[in-house]
């Protein structure tokens, strides 16, 4: 009797049918590879991972998230374009992967911020998956717990009115730390359990799709986009989140208005 393969022992032609750059098909043989040797993977719900333009939003633990989320998304018959800080595209081979595997650049604090939306909206018009971490940075909660998030994933599914999907992960941290960049933990000698889950598309039926959404529907939503993201990552972790979410503006827990 034939053992059925897990969802990450299929080849990657088995799994992803989808067009791409050949630098970014190399890459994610390559971090499939690696992967493999560092994480014990458990994947649930690749089934809500759609075709056509998807929005993906997920928590940020670690440095590590973008290769898990990434694998997973790969995996799921998807190849994601994420949304990052400036400064990767200026590390060597880092960056000359990202502009070959059209990743998108965020030139963070300045006017040019608003133009890495305006290309991921174009992405999403053309049926791709855009993947952005709403937090913007790495969890400051000093429990891990998804932060509050900023308007950006909320303004660009206002916007365009794809599904927005959310893919977290748990255990990410234990590979290069949190905050703190920590690269001698990629050198133990056991592999490190990481969980990754792709949640139901979150419910933004409450919300006009428009060009311009008001900021309050933004507010809201992107607070709906979090509630949603916190909901992933409580069941991953197998207990509720604390009350409200870490508001790095004051270093702690604040209310949140859905």
């Amino acid at each position: 009797m034939e053992v059925e393969k897990r969802p990450w022992q299929r080849s990657l032609r088995e799994a992803n049918q989808e067009t791409a750059p050949r630098a970014y098909r190399f890459l994610a043989r390559l971090v499939h590879l690696v992967m493999g040797g560092l994480v014990r993977r458990t994947w649930r719900g690749q089934e809500n991972v759609p075709p056509g333009g998807v929005l993906v939003v997920s928590n940020h633990l670690s440095n590590f998230d973008v290769p898990t989320t990434g694998e997973f998304l790969v995996w799921s018959g998807r190849w994601p374009r994420y949304l990052g800080k400036s400064e990767i595209w200026k590390v060597p081979v880092v960056g000359w992967f990202a502009r070959e595997c059209r990743q998108i650049p965020v030139i963070r604090h300045s006017e040019r911020a608003k133009d890495s939306l305006v290309h991921a909206r174009e992405a999403l018009e053309a049926g791709e998956c855009v993947a952005i971490f709403p937090e913007g940075t790495i969890t400051a909660d000093p429990d891990g717990w998804p932060m509050t998030g900023r308007p950006g994933a909320a303004r660009l599914a206002l916007t365009t009115g794809v599904p927005v999907i959310p893919v977290c992960q748990v255990g990410t941290d234990a590979l290069l730390g949190r905050k703190k960049l920590e690269l001698h933990r990629l050198f133990s000698l056991r592999r490190r359990p990481v969980m990754v889950q792709a949640g139901p598309p979150v419910d933004l039926s409450a919300f006009p799709v428009g060009e311009e959404p008001a900021r309050e529907d933004v507010e809201r939503a992107s607070v709906a986009i979090m509630d949603a993201i916190t909901a992933v990552v409580a069941e991953l972790r197998g207990g509720p989140a604390p009350e409200g979410r870490w508001d790095m503006r004051v270093g702690a827990r604040v209310p949140q208005r859905g």
